[in-house]
């Protein structure tokens, strides 16, 4: 059994979708503090969409990544590196985890869920965006090494 390449990436793409997603998350935030709960219980869908989207397809073929090889990267250098697209991939599903605990929650009622979601869900995706520290993928990395992960067999990019 042959063993298809993994899938590599522009490490500025995932950090720009995070500051995408930053930017969604604290209006999320700013709608439930401000008593816009139904406003923000449909950003959060929406955020959770594409957060599943990322997950499932792949971090490589999010609609951020999209928008970013369109319009951001041509106007870049090259990229003087690519990364694995695994750790960044696990992230997604990480952030759709946390987002998706806040929408059911959010449906079921449960004052504040949704701003908190979206609260700790932003920290993430701001440290992603602002200092290049990706928290999923350290995550991913630390699951690696503890051998609940398989980086040799599949993963959850391959999945």
């Amino acid at each position: 059994m042959s063993k298809t390449p993994r899938a590599r990436l522009d490490p500025r793409g995932p950090r720009f979708g995070a500051g995408l997603t930053a930017g969604l998350l604290l209006i999320v935030v700013f709608l439930s503090l401000t008593g816009a709960s139904a406003a923000a219980l449909a950003l959060l869908a929406v955020i959770t969409a594409l957060f599943a989207w990322g997950a499932l397809a792949g971090a490589g073929r999010h609609p951020y990544g999209a928008l970013f090889k369109k319009f951001v990267r041509p106007r870049l250098a090259p990229a003087t590196e690519l990364e694995d697209a695994a750790p960044p991939t696990f992230a997604q599903g990480v952030g759709l985890a946390v987002t998706l605990v806040g929408l059911i929650l959010g449906l079921a009622g449960v004052p504040g869920a949704v701003g908190i979601a979206a609260a700790a869900a932003f920290v993430a995706a701001f440290l992603n965006a602002v200092f290049d520290y990706c928290l999923g993928c350290q995550f991913y990395l630390l699951l690696l090494r503890l051998g609940v992960l398989n980086r040799g067999g599949r993963t959850f990019e391959n999945v």
